[in-house]
C-alpha cells in the first residue's frame, strides 16, 4: 500500500492514500461493524431478548394498519381478548386501530402493557 503522510509541525496530521485502497479499508470496516452488530444481536436472543418477525416490522413501518392492531394480531389477541385486558369494550379497540378514535392516555398505556410494548410503540 502506498502511503503519503502530510505533516504540521513536524507531527504526522493526515495519511494519504490511493482511492481504491480507501474503498478496500472501507468495505472491511463496513464488514467488521455487520459482524459485531450480528454477534450483539445473537448474545440478545440467546439472553431472551424477543426478536420481531420481519413481516411484522414491515406492517410496522407502512402505516397501513394502527400499530395496535398490528401488534395484537401479532400477539394473537381478539379485539374483544384485548379490550377484556384493558377494560374497554371491543368497539373502542376497534375504533382505534380503525383511526376513528384516539385513545386516552390510560388506554394506550394499559395497551402497551397488555401488549408487551413500549407506549411510543403504539403512538403513530
Amino acid at each position: 500500500m502506498s502511503v503519503q503522510i502530510i505533516e504540521r509541525n513536524g507531527a504526522p496530521e493526515y495519511a494519504v492514500i490511493p482511492y481504491e485502497e480507501y474503498q478496500r479499508l472501507l468495505k472491511q470496516a463496513e464488514e467488521a461493524q455487520d459482524l459485531k452488530d450480528a454477534e450483539e444481536a445473537a448474545r440478545a436472543i440467546e439472553q431472551g431478548e424477543e426478536t420481531i418477525p420481519l413481516e411484522v416490522v414491515e406492517r410496522l413501518l407502512n402505516g397501513a394498519d394502527h400499530p395496535i392492531k398490528v401488534w395484537r394480531e401479532y400477539r394473537e389477541l381478539t379485539q374483544e381478548a384485548l379490550a377484556e385486558q384493558v377494560g374497554v369494550g371491543k368497539s373502542y379497540i376497534s375504533q382505534l386501530e380503525s383511526r376513528s378514535r384516539t385513545g386516552s392516555t390510560r388506554v394506550i398505556k394499559a395497551l402497551a402493557q397488555a401488549l408487551g410494548v413500549d407506549l411510543d410503540d403504539l403512538l403513530e
